[in-house]
């Protein structure tokens, strides 16, 4: 009877906290009673104050995330529709059956080729962009420029002299139109005119030889008669050769004849040209 007593006693105490609106935790702070299970007894009946119930914020989108799950929805999709975490939305919606694939194998392949051909053609309009700003920001160019840029060039592309073996003339051989047409205009800067220059095309033994020596006579503004002997690469048969398309031409070898005094001034530019770079340390 006294334990009965006692109960009814704390219950009575516990109700009237709850209906003031204190949470179970508050009661059982202001009660002292730790027994949880004894605590949920004594306001068995009484319904929690509002304020401490759980928002249903989240029952909402649960359930609209299922109800998207349901309709076909990937997680991605959900996330964006609903903006929550693709973890919530896997605990909501792991029960429910996986939707079919939107997209068969060949058509998902498909589209990855779509998106990565827009991704390329993106790169390479980019690219072209920052080409074409940099090609237009060269403008004209000056005889000094043109006479540095020639002697750089030569510098790398020429033959040079060595103590060993003196070959005190421009010899200049390369395979790009671009590099020997700015070549060319060198030669005319120094005043070195056409008839003083002897053309001879390096090229494979299998291509075609007269096509490619057309190409460099026209390039160069001469007769392809003036051309000397073309020097042919013989093919090894171990090998497999790769510079066999239309545009191979092979190289243009171009000797400056009397161009001792000339290859002297070249030489000595060049060196003026390291210690002008050196000097700015």
């Amino acid at each position: 009877m006294n334990r009965y007593a006692d109960f009814e006693h704390l219950r009575e105490q516990a109700v009237a906290l709850r209906r003031e609106g204190l949470s179970l935790r508050q009661i059982r702070d202001r009660l002292r009673i730790f027994n949880n299970d004894l605590l949920q007894r004594l306001v068995k009946g009484e319904p929690p104050p509002e304020w401490t119930k759980r928002p249903r914020a989240k029952d909402e989108l649960r359930a609209r995330a299922r109800e998207l799950r349901l309709q076909g929805m990937t997680y991605d999709q959900i996330q964006v529709e609903l903006g929550c975490s693709k973890s919530s939305i896997s605990l909501w919606v792991r029960d429910l059956p996986k939707p079919e694939p939107r997209y068969t194998d060949e058509e998902r392949r498909a589209r990855m080729n779509a998106g990565l051909a827009h991704l390329r053609a993106a790169q390479d309009e980019e690219r072209e962009k920052t080409k074409r700003l940099a090609r237009e920001s060269v403008g004209a160019l000056s005889d000094r420029e043109l006479f540095l840029t020639g002697v750089a060039l030569y510098w790398a592309e020429g033959a040079k002299d060595k103590p060993y073996s003196r070959r005190e003339s421009l010899q200049f051989i390369n395979s790009d139109p671009n590099v020997i047409s700015v070549y060319l205009r060198w030669l005319d800067l120094l005043g070195v005119t056409r008839d003083r220059l002897r053309f001879r095309v390096n090229i494979h033994e299998t291509a075609d030889v007269t096509g490619a020596e057309k190409f460099w006579a026209d390039l160069a503004g001469v007769d392809r008669s003036t051309f000397q002997r073309a020097t042919l690469k013989r093919h090894n048969p171990q090998t497999t050769r790769k510079n066999t398309s239309d545009a191979y031409r092979g190289c243009l070898i171009v000797y400056a004849r009397g161009s001792a005094e000339l290859y002297r001034r070249m030489e000595g530019a060049w060196y003026g040209i390291v210690e002008a770079a050196r000097a700015q340390d």
